[in-house]
């Protein structure tokens, strides 16, 4: 090969270098994202990506960078938040079993359950009670899921393996009222979001009324499902909170950079590690088992997804923090959305 083909051949792979370097992964989520709201797929979805120093926002389809959506499960690591807030000032142990708070939660196994065992999904209790829907349809107060969850059979002993479960953040949050003597969206409100200046995020409505924002595709025959007046104001501390993709990645800036406005930084720290004691990982209230987000996520990433169709972690390693908001649910988005966008984010 001549000289000027070798300089020729060595231009052309740096045109090509620098070509593949300038493709931005965050372009194709961005791509997958807008497809899907186009053709209707999805009605409504908000992005918020922090990765390499840059900050990118953006609404699609129904939906503006700043709209409102349900969380979902998302909700749960805030419930554990308040849990954790009260740990820090001495009010709760998370060694202490559950009964010392919840008299009520006695006999057999419930004996042995402890504060740990709910944040972690460690407890036997199920996700949800057998008469779920029953008491939906009857638009129950929570006090009458508490009620239930008291009493409902475990499904397996105590501490010996996870699985997760929504009652026990109910009762985690049960434990929240009876010790600060207020109502966990109060405590929620001064304790954690406004310390965090998150002013768009509720558990509960809020301020705002539902048409205020994101609908979930849910059909709407009914008064109990996500989008009714019931559901939402219920504020189940599961899975009842609302907020905006950028206010969602405050929360998750809170473990990923701790400051102790919230909780002090160890404990922070402590909740975004294994807490199980088990072979399967989890954290006080998030998400830790590798390959859970994106394909690219390091080990130490943390985070979350809810059933409405959402998803936000954080990976330590690269600072990277994603934050997808949609309104098609979560077993119908996982795989061909949420999931996908992950993986480009975290590339």
């Amino acid at each position: 090969m001549t000289r000027r083909n070798l300089l020729v051949g060595a231009a052309a792979s740096a045109a090509i270098a620098s070509g593949a370097a300038a493709k931005d992964p965050l372009d194709d989520a961005c791509a997958l994202i807008e497809k899907a709201t186009s053709s209707g797929e999805v009605s409504a979805a908000a992005l918020y990506v922090r990765k390499n120093g840059k900050t990118f926002s953006r609404g699609f389809g129904r939906a503006k960078a700043d709209s409102v959506f349900l969380l979902a499960s998302i909700t749960k690591p805030m419930t554990v938040t308040a849990v954790m807030a009260l740990a820090d000032r001495g009010k709760v142990s998370v060694a202490d079993p559950v009964h010392k708070y919840l008299p009520e939660f006695i006999g057999g196994d419930r004996d042995s359950i402890t504060v740990r065992r709910l944040l972690t999904h460690t407890s036997g209790l199920p996700d949800m009670l057998a008469d779920n829907l029953d008491l939906r349809k009857r638009h129950a107060p929570l006090k009458d899921f508490v009620a239930g969850a008291c009493k409902t059979p475990l499904l397996f002993k105590p501490g010996s393996q996870v699985k997760y479960q929504s009652m026990g953040i109910l009762l985690a949050a049960e434990i929240v009222e009876r010790v600060a003597k207020t109502p966990l969206r109060a405590f929620l409100e001064k304790e954690v979001f406004k310390p965090l200046g998150m002013e768009h995020t509720s558990l509960g409505m809020g301020r705002y009324k539902i048409a205020d924002t994101a609908q979930c595709q849910v059909p709407t025959d009914d008064d109990w499902n996500w989008n009714s007046e019931y559901w939402r104001n219920l504020g189940a501390p599961w899975g009842g909170a609302h907020s905006t993709a950028g206010e969602v990645a405050r929360f998750l800036d809170a473990f990923l950079h701790p400051d102790g406005r919230v909780v002090k930084r160890e404990t922070a720290a402590s909740m975004i590690v294994n807490q199980t004691g088990l072979k399967d990982p989890w954290g006080y209230g998030w998400m830790l088992k590798p390959g859970t987000f994106g394909k690219h996520c390091s080990p130490k990433t943390f985070g979350h997804y809810g059933s409405t169709g959402t998803v936000a972690w954080a990976d330590p390693e690269s600072g990277t923090v994603c934050v997808l908001l949609t309104t098609k649910p979560a077993d119908q988005s996982r795989a061909g959305l949420l999931g996908p966008v992950s993986d480009l984010v975290s590339a």
